[in-house]
């Protein structure tokens, strides 16, 4: 499955890094009311991973283009259901994933991103298909 995720963020690897031209430009700075569902800690062993699940409309958000703006709004709702998620890296995590969790992945239920991943840079978040540090959480 990793394989498949990693070809696709391959795939989507010069629309991110062309990201702060694209998600800026002509972008409509409004976002929709409602672009996450709803929040959830799961913990596995000493590892907690949050649960971000989003609505339909912020999957449809997340799979537009030139969408930066309406994700830094997505994750303003993130941290309105889970505060304590404004830790260093998951806002990172949380917007590889907002930038390409629909085209790896359309219709994934969940986004999940963990406190306990390194901080690094967009080449190795992409790389690492949004999960720097190992691979998906086994819970």
């Amino acid at each position: 499955m990793r394989h498949r995720f990693g070809a696709a963020v391959l795939t989507a690897t010069a629309l991110v890094a062309l990201s702060p031209v694209l998600g800026t430009a002509g972008a409509d700075e409004t976002a929709p009311p409602d672009l996450i569902e709803h929040t959830e800690w799961a913990q596995w062993g000493d590892l907690k991973s949050l649960r971000v699940y989003p609505t339909a409309a912020g999957r449809a958000e997340a799979a537009q283009l030139r969408n930066r703006p309406v994700g830094e709004a997505a994750w303003r709702q993130v941290l309105d259901a889970a505060p304590e998620a404004d830790l260093p890296g998951m806002r990172e995590q949380f917007l590889c994933h907002w930038q390409l969790a629909e085209f790896a992945h359309p219709g994934k239920e969940s986004w999940n991103i963990e406190p306990w991943r390194p901080e690094v840079d967009t080449a190795t978040m992409i790389e690492t298909g949004c999960n720097p540090g190992g691979t998906q959480e086994p819970f």
